[in-house]
């Protein structure tokens, strides 16, 4: 791995970003003992926060976040100084400062494994953005699933407060800030920060509208400063190195790197740390090693279920917050879906439908009802029974719920609907006008058919069939019978002689 210097003189030489990882946020994780304080602070752990504290300006310390052009990590995009002179700028006898560590997208791991494996950095963070707006106490909410993240983060807190980090007068400045935790019960829609505020309070997770925001009347109606971990974990490196330093990396919008977290059918799955600007192309083929198999790329799905599928014809755009919106996706908190030829997109479209109707509150008609529409005409289609005009609904309607959802989740889970209409319409029309799935996913659309010139009559596809659909005698040509067949796939499976087709 290049260090973050070669990186930064390769975008200011050449003004493409290398494909190589640079690590910011994940500098110490599988660097540390997360469970030893001094190993931690051999790393630099608080010495930022002293930094801060020493030099006694909150304001300055703001405009430093501000100068980095650090946005939230968390999918929104939100410039982080902003969002902390807004919260600085309340009087009030209590603030709050809160840690969203409520992950909720499917196959995203990225606040975990900071939390798990540098927890130090985050409560160090907190400490900062409370000195920064006069806050004195911490928050930290986190999905109860996370029991390795939950215990670590204890630990550091307890170590943290034996060394002064946390409690009264840190580094004798006669500041005074402490965190405690609380947790999550796995609501998606808690990592929206009006229902996470809500569920800390002890009330339903619900999103209320805003205005006032959480920088007004937050966390027991007092100012509060919402930030998620890989926000915080960015703040102390940009204390020490300043704001010029992270400006640098990055393009111009986005500055600094983004954790994703690699899956689906890609040969490399994991956590990356790349600069924003690094292209889909680049983290697909270099740093993802390609697709599985050696199948053919279709889409990748970026901002977990409520981002959007890009195509081939993305490959080469800049990762960063406007370009993905652009393209008709998003950043997210950073999870990233590899998809090959075998992926039916109507299909994956259904399913991340699924997932948001399952983890909508409920509170709003337009997410509550409208989602459950577009669920069951992505269903009606899937199984062959969808029209054209069916496709002109599932685009209406998601407008409409769009534009007229209470939060984020609402507002933007019509986007795998959008995107696959946009980018795979002819897959979409295959399930309306032939009756037929491409990729051969969707069940009610596809047949087993055994190609005579092929069968060698091995039985093999009769042996392994779980409900007797095949007959045909030894070195004689078998046939499915359709009316049987429930489309197990088993047959395909175990055919060596390329006899089992789906058609």
């Amino acid at each position: 791995m290049l260090n973050e210097e070669t990186v930064i003189r390769n975008r200011a030489e050449g003004g493409k970003t290398s494909a190589t990882q640079l690590r910011i946020a994940l500098r110490n994780c599988g660097v540390i003992d997360p469970e030893d304080i001094e190993d931690a602070i051999g790393q630099g752990a608080y010495a930022a926060l002293a930094k801060v504290l020493a030099d006694g300006d909150p304001e300055g310390t703001i405009r430093t976040i501000m100068d980095s052009g650090l946005r939230g990590r968390g999918g929104g995009g939100f410039p982080t100084g902003l969002k902390w002179q807004l919260s600085a700028r309340p009087q009030a006898d209590q603030k709050y400062v809160v840690c969203n560590a409520d992950e909720g997208d499917p196959g995203a791991f990225m606040d975990r494994s900071i939390l798990e494996g540098d927890p130090h950095t985050v409560l160090e963070a907190m400490a900062i953005c409370g000195y920064c707006i006069g806050a004195t106490k911490g928050l930290i909410y986190i999905r109860a699933e996370y029991p390795l993240a939950i215990e670590r983060l204890h630990i550091a807190i307890r170590q943290a407060r034996d060394y002064g980090f946390l409690g009264e007068d840190l580094f004798g400045s006669g500041f005074a800030f402490d965190i405690e935790m609380r947790y999550g019960a796995g609501a998606f829609v808690c990592g929206e920060e009006t229902a996470l505020i809500h569920s800390m309070e002890g009330l339903r997770g619900e999103p209320t509208l805003k205005p006032p925001f959480p920088s007004e009347s937050g966390y027991l109606g007092k100012p509060t400063n919402v930030n998620n971990v890989e926000t915080f974990a960015s703040v102390p490196p940009i204390i020490l190195k300043g704001a010029a330093w992270f400006a640098s990396i990055g393009t111009e919008k986005s500055k600094g790197t983004k954790v994703f977290a690699l899956a689906g059918k890609i040969n490399k799955v994991g956590l990356i740390e790349v600069p924003m600007g690094t292209t889909l192309r680049e983290v697909i083929y270099e740093i993802g090693g390609g697709l599985q198999h050696g199948k053919a790329f279709k889409a990748v799905q970026t901002g977990g279920p409520s981002g959007g599928c890009l195509t081939t014809a993305h490959l080469d755009t800049p990762i960063d917050y406007d370009n993905l919106i652009a393209a008709g996706s998003m950043m997210g908190s950073g999870g990233m879906i590899v998809m090959d030829e075998d992926d039916c997109m109507v299909s994956v479209a259904k399913f991340f439908l699924d997932f948001t109707v399952e983890e909508s509150c409920g509170k709003c008609t337009p997410c509550r009802i409208g989602n459950k529409r577009l669920y069951e005409l992505l269903e009606k289609i899937t199984r062959g029974q969808g029209t054209r005009e069916d496709l002109d609904h599932l685009y209406n309607l998601s407008l409409v719920i769009k534009d007229t959802s209470l939060c984020g989740l609402g507002q933007s889970s019509p986007n795998p609907v959008l995107s696959t209409l946009h980018n795979f319409r002819d897959e979409y029309l295959a399930h309306v006008d032939e009756h037929k799935c491409p990729a051969g996913v969707c069940r009610e659309l596809i047949r087993y058919e055994i190609v005579p010139e092929n069968c060698v009559g091995c039985t093999a596809c009769a042996r392994n069939c779980p409900v007797n659909a095949i007959s045909g005698e030894r070195k004689q040509i078998h046939f499915i019978d359709q009316a049987i067949c429930i489309k197990c796939g088993a047959c395909l499976e175990k055919c060596k002689f390329d006899a089992v087709i789906i058609n």
